[in-house]
């Protein structure tokens, strides 16, 4: 018995009897190429879209050296979210005006966005911190606390807090708070390192809201 076998011709390429080239495409070719220029165009989209590589500068937002970079997922952006509400609601996600701003208001949206944060980082199901991506948010919020707030707060509220708390006793309310401030003997110094925690957090704000929309700009966050 005699056996056949067909062998599915893609394109072929000859010479015609005029000696011209020429080129024949089977219809499973082009639907071929046509699925893969579909491919390629999806995966243009996501790259440069909310599914694409996401960098973080470690340096930019004060938690260290060098870059992390990672694909979000779902879960990643559900965590940056919930941050980048809590630092949006907050004085502590907004730009500080010590001239208007009260230092010790400031410290108390501190300290309760380091508590916040670190309940958000606690009601993580375990089988999502295995991945590297939410892992590497995780440690960039942690080391935000540990590096970034925890040394300011160690270093100034204390000693701050007690000489304010002083200073209104014997200021008998006829004096604004923000005047009082402003006659800390390390005022100066006190400032810079606020408005320099400040400017980290804003920039950790907006990597929250990139993470979480795919936008590059918050624009509730004004310039």
């Amino acid at each position: 018995m005699a056996t056949t076998s067909s062998v599915i011709t893609l394109f072929s390429v000859y010479i015609s009897n005029e000696f011209a080239i020429v080129a024949e495409f089977s219809l499973i070719f082009i639907i071929l190429v046509i699925f893969i220029l579909l491919l390629f165009i999806i995966r243009r989209f996501f790259y440069k879209g909310r599914w694409s590589s996401f960098e973080i500068d470690q340096a930019e937002i004060g938690a260290g050296n060098g870059k992390i970079i990672f694909k979000p997922n779902i879960n990643d952006q559900q965590i940056a979210y919930k941050i980048w509400v809590e630092l949006s609601t907050r004085k502590i996600g907004l730009p500080i005006d010590l001239e208007n701003d009260v230092i010790v208001e400031v410290y108390d949206s501190w300290h309760d966005f380091f508590s916040i944060t670190r309940e958000l980082i606690k009601d993580i199901p375990v089988n999502k911190v295995k991945k590297k991506s939410t892992q590497q948010i995780v440690n960039l919020s942690v080391s935000l606390l540990n590096d970034g707030l925890r040394p300011h707060l160690t270093l100034w509220q204390a000693r701050f807090r007690h000489w304010y708390n002083e200073q209104l006793k014997e200021a008998k309310g006829d004096i604004e708070p923000q005047a009082i401030q402003s006659r800390y003997p390390k005022f100066s110094e006190l400032k810079e390192s606020i408005l320099i925690i400040n400017k980290y957090l804003i920039n950790y704000r907006e990597k929250m809201y990139n993470l979480a929309t795919g936008l590059s700009k918050d624009p509730m966050l004004k310039k």
